[in-house]
């Protein structure tokens, strides 16, 4: 290649060096920051974390967003002063349990800041918390920037509210969802708000616990699946999933009808995924960076194939912790004053040691941080041990603040779906053979056959899910169901604002309403169901629940201290 003149009279190595585009560092300055070349935009090097902070801040903060979207729209339904199951009576249950005191043994039993407040209008206490991890939720996602403080406050509130939120809040994404955040409450300045806070590096230690916390959910969810239904070691799982899982969204309806070999093929790649995978976050920074792409594509197939609430959402978290800034670099717009020409201006500072001395505030938080990697260590011990049993147990907390717990999912799969379908008549006489009875429906749960699967994810319906577990179950299990039908004889507005529609409306309650337990089944594409605009056939299987009506229930409700059924008064 031709070049000028004083390029042509300098000496071999300047030239061979200008060829590869590399030039003499001058002396101080960092090696191979700034530009890849004349032409070529810089590029970040790779053992630095600080976009990786931002996008694991911004991405927690989703999650916790819609958490608390979920729970101001449905808390006061579920736990409120006239809900399903009033957290007020469970308080005051733990409370008389430790001898009528607020007491600390009540406290550490079930740690909420609900403890703190006037409990005489609990739906204003389950709203302001709500509102209050809206806000800084908000705050967080719209800024990539937080302290210690706020995210200490988020985990303070969702802790709050999950540990009054009984049966509705049992499953697993909770305490998930509880440990992510008690992370991030340290990825985080003490108190500095700023997207790079130069004296506040991201800690590796709390990169390794959110690497930690991903190799346990991954793990964990493939050996519970190992060592428990034979479907999962004979490949046949898949073959039921689609249609059985609890809230299927329009993909599921055509995914179950995949080939046989498709079938297999995912359940081994699912094996693969979380048997295999997890341990790739062991075997360098490549490797470490497979595992995250890897991770996350199968969370948003995940996604795209269920209603899962905001679980695999949240699975993506600490995924993300497996990104260094040279990975994350090229999804950041380059430019003068941008985050990423900032993070290479502190890396160049770092690299030829400019950077600021470290200050009283900047040893605390690594003091802070190394007492964090002890603590998960310590508490890991239990973990561990139960990854390690044959009698594994899944989606357990070993204490009451829930910092690190057991995973797992799908140990099980059913082979067949049931359904409870809820029904009033206005007839005086439940049993007459001309008594006419009217379906409720449910949000996103399935009812008529006709009404196309919902898709909500990351949005959750509490009392869909349940309604789930309900159907295999009895009602002498969940008595809140039978709370529910006395709701809807009184036609009590919270509880209809959990459905989806109710064919009351504009009329007097009915007098009974009864449970019906139906066998629920995809129908066929293309075929004499689906022609007929049918994305289910359902069979009644039998009486779930005998129809109740109002004065059935009083003493039923009166033993448990739910509040009183008060329905409007009949027109004349």
């Amino acid at each position: 290649m031709r070049r000028a003149g004083p390029a042509m009279a300098a000496p071999q190595t300047s030239l061979r060096k200008r060829k590869t585009g590399d030039a003499d560092p001058a002396p101080g300055s960092p090696p191979a920051a700034g530009r890849d070349s004349a032409d070529c935009p810089a590029r970040l090097r790779p053992g630095t974390f600080w976009l990786t902070r931002i996008v694991l801040l911004k991405a927690l903060a989703f999650v916790y967003l819609v958490a608390f979207l979920v729970a101001f729209q449905q808390n006061k339904q579920l736990v409120g002063d006239r809900g399903l199951l009033p957290c007020k009576a469970y308080l005051t249950g733990v409370q008389r349990y430790f001898q009528g005191r607020r007491s600390w043994e009540a406290l550490s039993s079930a740690p909420t800041i609900l403890w703190l407040l006037d409990w005489s209008d609990m739906n204003f206490n389950l709203d302001l918390l709500a509102l209050l991890g809206l806000g800084i939720s908000s705050f967080v996602l719209v800024t990539g920037c937080a302290n210690m403080v706020l995210m200490a406050v988020l985990w303070a509130l969702y802790l709050s509210l999950v540990n009054v939120g009984q049966v509705w809040y049992s499953f697993g994404w909770e305490s998930q969802l509880l440990e992510t955040g008690f992370l991030g409450v340290f990825l985080c300045p003490l108190w500095t708000l700023a997207r790079l806070p130069r004296l506040s590096p991201t800690s590796r230690v709390v990169l390794w616990g959110f690497r930690w916390l991903v190799f346990r959910i991954m793990l964990g969810a493939g050996l519970i699946k190992i060592r428990g239904d034979p479907c999962w070691r004979g490949l046949t799982c898949m073959d039921f999933h689609y249609e059985t899982q609890p809230v299927p969204n329009p993909m599921a309806y055509y995914l179950h009808r995949s080939p046989w070999w498709f079938h297999r093929f995912e359940t081994l790649s699912n094996h693969f995924l979380e048997l295999v995978v997890p341990f790739f976050l062991f075997l360098g920074r490549r490797m470490c960076v497979l595992h995250g792409v890897l991770q996350i594509l199968f969370q948003v197939v995940l996604i795209v194939s269920g209603n899962l609430s905001f679980l695999n959402w949240l699975t993506i978290v600490p995924s993300l912790a497996c990104f260094d800034d040279a990975t994350l670099g090229p999804l950041f717009p380059s430019g003068p004053g941008s985050l990423k020409a900032r993070v290479l201006a502190l890396q160049q500072e770092d690299a030829c040691g400019a950077g600021p001395q470290p200050r009283l505030g900047c040893v605390v938080r690594r003091a802070a941080n190394l007492a964090l990697g002890v603590l998960v260590a310590w508490l890991s011990v239990p973990v561990v041990l139960n990854l390690l049993n044959d009698k594994q147990v899944m989606n357990a907390s070993f204490s009451s603040l829930r910092i690190v717990n057991t995973y797992g999912a799908f140990g099980s799969v059913t082979k067949e779906r049931t359904e409870v379908i809820l029904q009033g008549t206005a007839s005086p006489n439940a049993s007459a053979p001309d008594a006419v009875w009217e379906d409720y429906e449910f949000k996103c749960k399935p009812g008529d056959p006709r009404r196309r699967p919902c898709l909500i994810s990351p949005y959750h319906y509490r009392l869909d899910w349940l309604m789930w577990f309900a159907a295999f179950q009895t009602y002498e299990h969940n008595e809140w169901i039978i709370h529910l039908a006395g709701r809807l004889l009184a036609n009590d507005p919270e509880a209809l604002s959990l459905l989806a529609l109710n064919p009351f409306s504009g009329r007097d309650p009915p007098r009974w309403v009864r449970g019906e337990h139906y066998r629920y089944k995809f129908s066929r594409p293309g075929g004499r169901h689906a022609a007929e605009g049918k994305w289910w056939v359902r069979k009644r299987i039998g009486p779930y629940f005998p129809a109740v009506g109002l004065r059935d229930l009083e003493d039923y409700f009166r033993v448990r201290e739910w509040p009183s059924l008060r329905p409007p008064r009949r027109a004349a």
